[in-house]
């Protein structure tokens, strides 16, 4: 996945860009989708979510016996995007999203609003919310190859002083629209998200980058290139001043990477400290030696 100045894409010879379906799918919870498109990119249609929506809504879902792919953080997470967007992102039993965007239009300024995303919610609330744009951009873009099928009738398009067309359908649409890109820039992530998404300013390349995070957290543990029992035949060492566990990267002669298992029930924690376990600094340092020693081992 990558950004564009105008929406998120997926990687491919044709970069397709990501624009209302994935809030949708994300919305409705569907894990396994087939989607079969006759031209470049998906249709913008009327610039909402709303079509989307409806349509799959409409097709319903069929339960396949297999647990969904769910992330929820261990910990807050904070990711500080471009052209000063950041977000913070905490764990909940749910998917939610607040949103703060501002821009200097007497349409917009600051706006704020936080949404459940279930399907009734996003669906009443989100969904109909469009893209919108400024009409003294438009001729730049156009002369960049970008937005050529946008319109009056699939944007809110603003000039200088309100609406070029139309009317909204929310007096905060603006933020609404946004916080349906984060949803459907997040789905990316590839899991069901349960956390409160806390998104100032939010763009697409912000919301991609917090979508990395939380891929790399849900990305389950790497499994051991050398394990307990293959260590124990390469070191002399024995619980309890055996210090690695496992080895998870290797690259010969070069670097290592392995992994100690640390509990509360380590005996050193009974006097350092009482109250406020510290791991000794002498036996972190003699686990690194023994890491280190395994990778030397081939050059001894």
């Amino acid at each position: 996945m990558r950004e564009s100045p105008l929406a998120a894409e997926l990687e491919s010879p044709s970069r397709w860009p990501v624009i209302g379906h994935e809030a949708a799918v994300a919305a409705l919870e569907l894990d396994n989708l087939w989607l079969e498109v006759d031209g470049p990119e998906v249709p913008i249609a009327d610039g909402s979510f709303r079509p989307f929506y409806e349509l799959l809504r409409a097709a319903g879902r069929v339960a396949q016996g297999v647990p969904a792919r769910v992330a929820r953080p261990r910990s807050p997470i904070a990711v500080d995007g471009v052209g000063g967007s950041s977000y913070v992102l905490a764990p909940a039993d749910s998917l939610r999203v607040s949103a703060t965007i501002e821009f200097d239009h007497p349409l917009i300024r600051r706006q704020y609003a936080s949404f459940r995303v279930t399907p009734e919610e996003f669906g009443a609330e989100i969904a109909p919310a469009r893209t919108f744009g400024f009409l003294a951009e438009a001729e730049e873009l156009r002369a960049r190859g970008l937005a050529l099928g946008v319109s009056f009738d699939n944007a809110i398009v603003l000039d200088a002083d309100g609406l070029a067309a139309g009317a909204l359908r929310f007096p905060d649409e603006f933020v609404r629209h946004k916080i349906g890109d984060v949803v459907g820039d997040l789905a990316l992530a590839g899991c069901r998200l349960q956390a409160h998404v806390v998104a100032e300013r939010p763009s697409h390349a912000g919301n991609l980058a917090l979508a990395r995070e939380i891929a790399a957290q849900a990305a389950p543990a790497p499994r051991p290139i050398v394990d307990i029992q293959k260590i124990m035949q390469y070191l002399p060492h024995r619980y309890p001043m055996l210090l690695v566990d496992r080895i998870v990267e290797f690259e010969a002669g070069k670097r290592i990477v392995g992994i100690k298992n640390v509990t509360i029930n380590e005996p050193f924690f009974q006097g350092h400290y009482p109250g406020h376990p510290i791991m000794p600094g002498v036996l972190i340092i003699e686990a690194m030696a023994q890491v280190g020693g395994l990778l030397l081992m081939d050059a001894v």
